[in-house]
């Protein structure tokens, strides 16, 4: 994914593994990235995990980390569309590396509505 961010002109920041290791702490790799979305020093972040779930835990403690979890381009799409997500999570386990590449163009690609998705996520941040 990080090849393909870089040719798509982002400037991915890699936080690792750089291997599999199964005794790695998904709060370990899952933390500063929701720490750089939460405090604005970048847009938005992407994570990956087997199932993704732990990763989307860690993230979403983060004040306005909206992370989602995304294992189709139509999951993708709508956490965009209606919840503004600006963490992607993936589950490695469940999508092929094509799918997820997939996945994430969608997520690139897709804009926030806002109007009463806005409302809805300010709620969330109260």
């Amino acid at each position: 994914l990080v090849d393909e961010l870089k040719k798509l002109g982002y400037e991915p920041i890699d936080v690792g593994p750089k291997k599999l290791d199964p005794a790695d702490d998904y709060p370990d790799y899952a933390k500063p990235v929701a720490k750089a979305v939460s405090s604005g020093e970048v847009q938005r972040g992407v994570l990956t995990c087997g199932t993704g779930l732990g990763m989307s835990y860690a993230a979403n403690r983060f004040p306005k980390v909206r992370a989602a979890l995304a294992w189709n381009e139509q999951i993708a799409e709508l956490s965009r569309h209606h919840g503004n997500s600006n963490l992607l999570v993936l589950p490695a386990q469940f999508v092929s590396e094509e799918q997820g590449v997939n996945i994430l163009h969608k997520w690139l690609e897709t804009e926030f509505e806002g109007g009463r998705h806005q409302r809805r996520i300010e709620k969330i941040e109260k």
